[in-house]
């Protein structure tokens, strides 16, 4: 199974973004798709997915970004508003029955 982002860019803050994955047809029909991130010099930090039969966000992007999913669960959106300098980094997505990750896309938030 592999996984695959797309949706990143430049973007100023304030501004919106959707991020979406897209695993491959041989992955399982549910929504097990998490995303993570990684800024310059920083460790990479959970963002958003399902753990423990819910939707769970980083307190830090709470009430900004919603996770969604379609295609049966292959596709998973990542829509995220009133962006921050501080929400810059590579943002991956993760397929955790499969242990898959993308190879990450960047975001970048800057005036």
């Amino acid at each position: 199974v592999t996984v695959v982002e797309s949706g990143g860019g430049l973007v100023q803050p304030g501004g919106s973004l959707r991020l979406s994955c897209v695993a491959s047809d041989d992955a399982l029909a549910i929504a097990s798709m998490q995303w993570y991130r990684q800024a310059p010099g920083k460790q990479r930090e959970f963002v958003a997915g399902v753990r423990d039969g819910a939707i769970k966000y980083a307190a830090s992007v709470q009430e900004r970004f919603t996770l969604s999913f379609e295609r049966a669960g292959r596709q998973s959106n990542l829509q995220m508003n009133n962006l921050q300098v501080a929400d810059t980094a590579v943002y991956y997505c993760y397929e955790s029955v499969y242990g898959a990750w993308g190879p990450g896309t960047q975001v970048t938030v800057s005036s």
